[in-house]
C-alpha cells in the first residue's frame, strides 16, 4: 500500500515528518518498507501562462514563447509539440535548479536567447515518461510555486501490511491509525448523499447471498466520459502508484484508495434487464478488461446479467460492459464479498488486482453505501450527469456482525506486566473505533465494522500493547535453569563428518528437495511423493535419495567446464511406506574425474576405492563397525561394478559407479561414481575406551586358501573375526588369484594373520593351535583349502 504524506495529512494533521512516521507506523506493526519521493526537490519552478507562440528562425522543431510568471513576460524557446497560447505550464526561471545536476541559465538556442525553462513532468520527477510539456488545469494559478500548488515537497509510505489489517489499505483507514498513535485528530471525508434527479434504476438479484450479502448500485445518465481527470486526482493516485486512465476509472481507483472500498462501473447500456450475482456456471466463459478469456467454475462468483456474466466479483471486470468512450450511461458498483468466497479467485487465473486483494483480507461491510455517494458526487462533479435513485439490496442473515469482546483487567495486566489506569485503557480502545462498555472486571468492547481480525481477548490485549507502545512496556529477561545437552560419545557429529569430508578435498552443495519426476524415474523405480501445487514442473516430486539432486548439481558444473568435481550434501529424503512417510536423513557423494588435484605427474582417474576409502574413514573417525560392502545391483549403476553397504548386518545403503545408459543421458562422458547412505549407522560409533599396548612381540602369518568363486572376501573376513580370539590382532588381503593350476570355479586369497598376545610371548604350538583353528573354521563354513 503506497500512501502520500500529503494525503494523509489532510484527513490527520500531524507535526511528525516523513521519518517520524515511519517509526510510528513500524513499532505499531504496519511496517514501511520504503519511503520514496514524490519528486525531483527543484526550487524555483512557479505556474506561467504562454501568451504568445512563433516559429524560431534557425529551427523547425523550436518555439519562441512570450511566457508570463505573474511578474513579468520572459522569452523562453520550447521544443514541446504540445506549446501554444493560454497553456498554463511549469516554468523553471533563470537560478532555478531541477537536480543536483541540472542547473537553469541564460541560454542561447540557435541564435535566440532563452530565460528559463518550461518543464515536461519527468524533468520534474512527477513522470517516468516524456509527454510533451505538463498541462496544468486552467484555474491553476499563475505566479505561485508549483510546490506549493502541488502539495510537495511530499514523500509516499510503501506500507507492507500484514493480512489481518485489511482496514489499512487506504488512506482513510491509514490515517485513522496515525490519528490514534500520534493523538492528532482524525478527520474522516466528508461525504454528502446526492439527492437522485432521475428516476433511472437497474434490478439487483442476490441469488448468492452468502458470497455477496450486500450489493449496492447507482445509475447516471448523461455522463461525458471524455473530460479530464482533475490534476489533483491524477497526482493523488501517482502517487498511490496507480496510472490516470479515464475520468470514470481514475474516481472508482479514488475512491478505494480513499476510503478502502473497491468500485466497478459498468456501461449501463451494455447491461440486459438488471443485475444478478450468482455463482459461475460450469464452464461458463469470460473475457476480462485485460482482454484474456477464462473459463469459470461453479465456485467463482459473477456479477451478470440476466444473459451473460459481467465481471469476476471482487476480481476484474468484463471487456464487454466496460467503460468506452461513446459510454453515456454509467451503473456503479458497490458491495460487500465475503472474504472467503474471493479469496484465492484471482490467483486461480493469474491476475492480482487491488479489488481481490482487499476483499480477500475483508471490506469494511458498512462502507459500501458511503462509497457510492462519494463515487457519485465525484463523477457528477466531473462528467456532469443525472443520478437515479440508490439501490441498496442485501441479506442480513447472511452479513457479520459486530463482536462483543470481554477484555479483563486482571488479564491485561498479567499480559503487558504492567497495570495501565482505567481511563487510559478506555481512552485507547475508544480511539480505535470500538463501543466500550467498563464493567467490574474490565471492559466490554464491540469492534468497529473495519475491523475483522478483532475477535477474541488476546486481540484487545494486543491492540492497547501496539497504542501504548510496544517499546515502552517493560522487560524481562526469563529466569530458567540452563543445563548443556547431553552429547552421547558413541554419536559423531554430522559437523564432524562434514569436516573429514571437507578435509579430504570434496566440497558441500546443497541442492532442493524437489526434483525432476523424469530424472528421479532414471534413479528409482517407485514414484516419489508428488506435490499438489509444485513451484515449477521440473520440481514436482519429493527426491527419495540424494542422487537426483547431486547429479543435477554435476552436470550444471561439467557444462561450465568443471572437469573434476568431488561433491557431497546431506539432508532428508522422502520415502512412501505403507504406514506413512519415510524422512530420513541421509548422505550422498558424487566423484568425478582425476583423483588428485592438477600435479607435475599425471593424475589417475577416480575408481570404486577412491569413493570406498571415503566411506571407510568416515566410520573410521568415531570406532564404528566396519562397513561390508556386497556385490549387488542397482538401476542407475553399472552393473559389475556396484556394491551394497551394509553395517552390522543391515543394509544401509549403495555404492558404485553411474551406469553408463544414464551417463549419456545427462552427457557426462567421464565415470561417475555415486553412493547414497542413511546417515544414522555412519554417525553411530563405539565409545573410545584404553587398552594397554601389548610389550610382547607380534607374529605373523602368511596363507593362501582356495575358495569357491562365489565367495567374497568380505565372507572370508567375516568367518575369521568369528573366531573370537583376542591373539588374533589383525587380518590382511595382500592378493586374489585365479588360473588352470587351481581349477575353474575357484579362486585363491592370499593374507597375512598377525598374532599376538598381550601377557607372554607365543610360542610356535600356541600360534599352530590358532592356525590349525582358524583353517578348521575356513573349512567348515566356506569349504576352504590350503593351496600348496
Amino acid at each position: 500500500m503506497k500512501a502520500s504524506i500529503a494525503w494523509l495529512k489532510s484527513l490527520t494533521p500531524t507535526t511528525l515528518d516523513a521519518q517520524g512516521l515511519v517509526s510510528s507506523l513500524t513499532m505499531a506493526g504496519l511496517e514501511v518498507d520504503a519511503v520514496v519521493s514524490i519528486a525531483h526537490p527543484f526550487t524555483d519552478v512557479v505556474v506561467a501562462e504562454v501568451r504568445r507562440v512563433e516559429a524560431h528562425p534557425e529551427a523547425d522543431k523550436l518555439h519562441v514563447c512570450q511566457v508570463f510568471d505573474g511578474v513579468r513576460e520572459w522569452q523562453v524557446v520550447c521544443g514541446a509539440p504540445n506549446v501554444r497560447v493560454g497553456l498554463k505550464a511549469p516554468l523553471a526561471r533563470v537560478g532555478a535548479q531541477l537536480t543536483e545536476s541540472v542547473h537553469i541559465h541564460t541560454a542561447m538556442l540557435r541564435g535566440v536567447e532563452s530565460h528559463g525553462m518550461l518543464c515536461g513532468a519527468d524533468e520534474l520527477g512527477l513522470a517516468e515518461e516524456r509527454a510533451g510539456l505538463m498541462e496544468l488545469p486552467g484555474d491553476a494559478p499563475v505566479g505561485s510555486t508549483l510546490q506549493a500548488y502541488l502539495s510537495l515537497p511530499d514523500h509516499a509510505l510503501d506500507v507492507d501490511l500484514t493480512p489481518n489489517r485489511g482496514d489499512c489499505l487506504s488512506i482513510t483507514g491509514l490515517a485513522r491509525e496515525l490519528g490514534v498513535l500520534t493523538d492528532a485528530s482524525f478527520t474522516p471525508v466528508s461525504i454528502v448523499p446526492v439527492a437522485a434527479t432521475s428516476t433511472a434504476q437497474l434490478p439487483v438479484q442476490l441469488e448468492a447471498p452468502s458470497g455477496c450479502p450486500k450489493y449496492v448500485g447507482r445509475v447516471i445518465e448523461h455522463v461525458d466520459v471524455t473530460r479530464a481527470t482533475p490534476l489533483w486526482m491524477v497526482e493523488r493516485l501517482r502517487r498511490s502508484g496507480i496510472r490516470s486512465i479515464d475520468a470514470v476509472v481514475d474516481i472508482t481507483n479514488y475512491v478505494m484508495l480513499e476510503l478502502g472500498q473497491p468500485m466497478h462501473a459498468f456501461d449501463r447500456e451494455q447491461l440486459t434487464d438488471g443485475i444478478v450475482v450468482r455463482f459461475a456456471h460450469p464452464d461458463e466463459t469470460l473475457v476480462l478488461l485485460d482482454g484474456r478469456t477464462v473459463v469459470l467454475n461453479e465456485d467463482v462468483l459473477v456479477i451478470a446479467d440476466h444473459q451473460k456474466p459481467l465481471a469476476l466479483a471482487g476480481v476484474m471486470g468484463g471487456e464487454h460492459s466496460g467503460i468506452q468512450a461513446a459510454t453515456r450511461h454509467v451503473f456503479l458498483e458497490s458491495a460487500f464479498f465475503d472474504p472467503i468466497t474471493i479469496a484465492g479467485r484471482a490467483r486461480r487465473f493469474g491476475l492480482h488486482t487491488d479489488a481481490s486483494q482487499r476483499f480477500e483480507r475483508g471490506v469494511d461491510w458498512a462502507l459500501a453505501e458511503q462509497a457510492l455517494e462519494r463515487a457519485t458526487a465525484l463523477l457528477i462533479d466531473v462528467c456532469g450527469g443525472n443520478a437515479g435513485p440508490t439501490i441498496v439490496t442485501e441479506s442480513p442473515t447472511h452479513q457479520p456482525t459486530r463482536p462483543t469482546i470481554r477484555l479483563r483487567r486482571a488479564r491485561l495486566a498479567q499480559q503487558l506486566a504492567l497495570s495501565l489506569p482505567d481511563p487510559e485503557v478506555t481512552a485507547i480502545l475508544e480511539s480505535l473505533g470500538m463501543m466500550v462498555t467498563q464493567t467490574s472486571e474490565g471492559w466490554l468492547c464491540e469492534a468497529p465494522s473495519w475491523r475483522f481480525d478483532l475477535g477474541i481477548e488476546q486481540d484487545l490485549v494486543e491492540e492497547v500493547a501496539r497504542v501504548y507502545g510496544y517499546n515502552r512496556l517493560p522487560t524481562s529477561l526469563p529466569a530458567q535453569a540452563i543445563s548443556m545437552a547431553a552429547q552421547p560419545e558413541a554419536v559423531m557429529s554430522v559437523r564432524r563428518l562434514k569436516q573429514f569430508l571437507v578435509d579430504a578435498d570434496c566440497q558441500e552443495v546443497v541442492t532442493y528437495s524437489f526434483v525432476d519426476p523424469a530424472l528421479q524415474a532414471m534413479f528409482e523405480q517407485e514414484p516419489g511423493v508428488r506435490l499438489a501445487n509444485p513451484i515449477a514442473s521440473n520440481m514436482a516430486e519429493m527426491r527419495r535419495s540424494m542422487l537426483p539432486g547431486l547429479l543435477e548439481a554435476c552436470r550444471f558444473n561439467v557444462n561450465r567446464q568443471v572437469g573434476r568435481i568431488r561433491f557431497f550434501e546431506t539432508g532428508q529424503c522422502f520415502v512412501p511406506e505403507a504406514d506413512g512417510l519415510n524422512q530420513s536423513e541421509r548422505l550422498g557423494i558424487v566423484l568425478m574425474g582425476a583423483a588428485d588435484r592438477t600435479s607435475w605427474e599425471a593424475s589417475r582417474p577416480v575408481d570404486f576405492f577412491d569413493l570406498k576409502g571415503l566411506l571407510d574413514g568416515i566410520v573410521a573417525l568415531h570406532g564404528g563397525a566396519q562397513l561390508q560392502y556386497a556385490e549387488a545391483n542397482h538401476c542407475a549403476m553399472a552393473p559389475g561394478q556396484t556394491a551394497q553397504v551394509v553395517c552390522q548386518g543391515q543394509p544401509i545403503g549403495w555404492v558404485g559407479r553411474l551406469h553408463p545408459r544414464l551417463a549419456r543421458a545427462l552427457d557426462l562422458v567421464k565415470p561417475v561414481y555415486l553412493a547414497d547412505l542413511s546417515l544414522s549407522p555412519l554417525l553411530t560409533g563405539a565409545v573410545t575406551t584404553f587398552e594397554m599396548i601389548s610389550r610382547y612381540p607380534s607374529v605373523k602369518r602368511d596363507i593362501a586358501v582356495v575358495v569357491p568363486e562365489d565367495t567374497s572376501w568380505g565372507g572370508v573376513q567375516a568367518c575369521l573375526e568369528s573366531v573370537h580370539d583376542e591373539r588374533l590382532r589383525a587380518i590382511e588381503l595382500f592378493d586374489v588369484y585365479r588360473g588352470d593350476s587351481i581349477g575353474k570355479e575357484l579362486k585363491s586369497f592370499a593374507l597375512s594373520l598377525t598374532f599376538q598376545a598381550k601377557d607372554s610371548t607365543l610360542d610356535e604350538s600356541e600360534i599352530a593351535g590358532l592356525m590349525v583353528m582358524i583353517m578348521t573354521r575356513l573349512k567348515t563354513e566356506l569349504g576352504a583349502t590350503i593351496r600348496e
